[in-house]
C-alpha cells in the first residue's frame, strides 16, 4: 500500500503535486554532498583525537571518560546526519532515544558486573 492510498483510506488529503514533487520537497531538507563530506571530516578529526589521547598516557578514568565523550559525540553526529533522524518525523527520534535510554542502563549494569566496577 502506498502512502497516497493510505491517506485516502484515512480520509486525509494527499499533498499538492504528484509523488515526485513531494519527494523533491523532502529531498530539499536533506544536506547535499558537501555537508556529508564536512560531517565525515569532523568524524575523522574526532577519531584522530581519540587515537591521540589514547597514546598520551592519561589516567585510566580520564581516558575512559574522554573516549566515551568523544564516542557519544560521533554517535550523535552519525545518527542525526547519516541516519537522517534530524530530517525525519519526530516520532522516529523519540523511538530511537527511548530505545537508547533503555539500552544504556542495561549496558552500564553489564559493565558494572565485569570486574565489579564500571570505570
Amino acid at each position: 500500500m502506498t502512502l497516497a492510498e493510505y491517506r485516502k483510506r484515512r480520509g486525509m488529503e494527499a499533498p499538492a503535486g504528484d509523488v515526485h514533487s513531494a519527494g523533491d520537497a523532502h529531498a530539499e531538507r536533506h544536506p547535499g554532498p558537501l555537508e556529508y563530506i564536512q560531517i565525515g571530516a569532523v568524524l575523522a578529526v574526532i577519531t584522530g583525537i581519540e587515537v591521540a589521547i589514547y597514546y598520551m598516557g592519561l589516567s585510566h578514568t580520564l581516558l575512559v571518560v574522554g573516549l566515551i565523550g568523544f564516542s557519544a559525540t560521533k554517535f550523535t553526529l552519525v545518527v542525526l546526519w547519516f541516519m537522517h533522524l534530524k530530517f525525519d518525523h519526530p516520532l522516529f527520534s523519540t523511538m530511537f532515544v527511548m530505545g537508547f535510554m533503555l539500552a544504556a542502563p542495561i549496558f552500564a549494569v553489564a559493565l558494572a558486573t565485569i570486574d565489579g566496577k564500571l570505570v
